[in-house]
């Protein structure tokens, strides 16, 4: 019986109407949206990393090690506890270096050539760098796109890197990949039905173009359309999200029409906001909902070719992978153990990782959606005195909303992580958001690094002399309007610091941070 069931195991075969399945081009498809999406994560490395957690990062990854580091015993424990390659070394140097490594090794896979020595690499370095983000790197996507790649380690051969390598996709990782997705939607969805009671009055997309963390030029639109329509969208999310998932597996006919129906899906989401790379990365494991034989209908003529060529010359999958997928399926099918009694539990949490390694993880977005969008917009001056009279001047974000009158951006997938981080700020209190008291002593000297992370620097000839933050209320202008937005003055969320300000030197130094002598 223990024989029969490890055979099934190592050589599971998935039949759809009454034929084998092939996913040669499946598995072309995937590799190829995941080298973007590892391209797009690994270039927002290189361009954010220094000003973010550098050796004088607004977060320093050096810090946050030694921190680490004390409270284990060897420096194996800590990594196995917090994996990472800079546990080696950390520098500068290193960061940029191993950021645009990330960059070339996936602008490879992104053309067309992947084994699982060179897709070990990507996940290893990215899990290097999600380990010592902090702040930066908490967000659910980051450990998706984890899983997600370290399943690709084993989509392909050991060392055959061509496009259509001598074997065939592993069958049990095209399927661990429909899991994934289950997971992903099925999570979506229950969060939302136990979290904001909007979701359950239908009523949240009134409020979700509005108040997302980074609106795009199309959002206004969305916004305005009628209440209905919103409340159809609702219910076509729960749909998406609570009914579509459970046709991921089969039957064949069904899970095509999920398919199609779950790329839609991020299509629209796409369109609506700038959510990072979220939604192409979402896209990545609901490709194993289509075979071949519906792929062949869609995709180029030549690129089906090459693929019938590569099956009709293809040679069995080896024994030795077959126990190595094997053996990862029986880990992955362990480790989703606590996953689903997340998903089955009325305290459901969302984003979360059950292990060191982020291998299977829970998933959830948009729990709870904000019925007012808060901004905080900081504001510095020239002048020696703070009075009635000062004349205080905005700092532009690449992304962020300040100006009234400044068209949205489309900067999706890319992601300005302190964009971001600003838009969770206005949600909370100065003490509770040390590193944007640390980003306002930056800015007081004019640190070169964390202007970078702004659109333009207000005081180019010289550092302010003060730096305060307001705190706004921003709704979206009518259409009609020139403006982009309308906005109401709430309060200071910040007083205005200078670099003498009492204790804000002292406070720089207590966390070790740079003072600039």
């Amino acid at each position: 019986m223990e024989r029969e069931a490890l055979k099934y195991i190592f050589d599971f075969n998935d039949k759809s109407d009454n034929k084998k399945s092939s996913y040669w081009l499946t598995r072309f498809i995937i590799l190829r949206f995941l080298g973007f999406v590892y391209l797009i994560a690994f270039l927002t490395l290189a361009f954010q990393v220094i000003p973010l957690i550098g050796e004088n990062g607004l977060l320093p990854a050096d810090n946050f090690l030694n921190a680490i580091k004390s409270n284990f015993d060897s420096s194996l424990e800590a990594f196995w506890k917090f994996p990472t390659i800079f546990w080696i070394h950390i520098s500068d140097n290193w960061l940029i270096f191993f950021a645009w490594l990330g960059v070339i090794l996936s602008l490879i896979v992104f053309f067309g050539y992947a084994n699982s020595i060179l897709l070990f690499i990507l996940w290893f370095l990215y899990i290097s760098f999600v380990h010592i983000g902090q702040l930066w790197y908490g967000y659910g996507w980051e450990i998706q796109l984890l899983e997600t790649g370290f399943l690709a380690i084993f989509l392909v051969p050991f060392l055959d890197a061509k496009p259509f390598p001598k074997t065939s996709p592993p069958l049990l990782i095209i399927w661990m990949y429909r899991w994934l997705t289950f997971r992903i939607y099925l999570g979506a969805g229950l969060i939302k039905i136990r979290g904001d009671e909007c979701w359950r009055k239908l009523t949240c997309m009134y409020y979700h173009y509005e108040t997302q963390p980074v609106p795009n030029p199309l959002s206004p639109f969305f916004h305005f359309l009628p209440r209905w329509f919103h409340k159809i969208e609702v219910l076509w999310n729960h749909f998406i999200e609570l009914i579509a998932p459970f046709f991921v597996f089969y039957p064949r006919k069904l899970r095509i029409i999920a398919g199609i129906l779950l790329f839609s899906f991020q299509f629209v989401l796409i369109l609506g906001g700038n959510l990072s790379f979220l939604n192409w990365l979402t896209i990545i494991p609901g490709l194993a909902l289509f075979d071949d034989e519906f792929l062949k209908k869609i995709l180029p003529e030549k690129l089906v070719r090459k693929a019938e060529k590569a099956e009709e010359n293809s040679k069995p999958i080896s024994k030795k992978q077959k126990i190595i997928v094997g053996i990862v399926f029986l880990i992955m099918i362990l480790l989703s153990i606590p996953v689903v009694q997340n998903l089955l539990s009325s305290r459901q949490i969302m984003n979360t990782s059950f292990n060191n390694w982020h291998l299977v993880n829970t998933y959830g977005a948009f729990g709870s959606i904000g019925k007012e969008r808060g901004e905080l917009v900081i504001q510095g001056t020239l002048d020696n005195e703070i009075n009635e009279n000062t004349e205080w001047k905005e700092y532009e974000f690449k992304a962020k909303p300040t100006n009234v009158n400044r068209n949205l951006p489309i900067i999706a997938p890319y992601q300005p992580r302190i964009d971001w981080q600003i838009w969770f700020a206005a949600m909370s209190i100065p003490e509770r958001e040390p590193w944007l008291i640390h980003f306002v002593w930056k800015l007081l000297h004019n640190d070169p690094d964390v202007i970078s992370l702004t659109s333009e620097n207000p005081f180019p000839d010289s550092p302010p002399k003060y730096i305060r933050i307001e705190y706004y209320k921003y709704e979206f202008a009518e259409m009609s309007n020139k403006a982009v937005w309308n906005r109401t003055y709430v309060g200071t969320w910040l007083k205005p610091l200078s670099k003498e300000t009492p204790g804000l030197k002292k406070f720089i130094e207590s966390n070790n941070w740079e003072v600039y002598e």
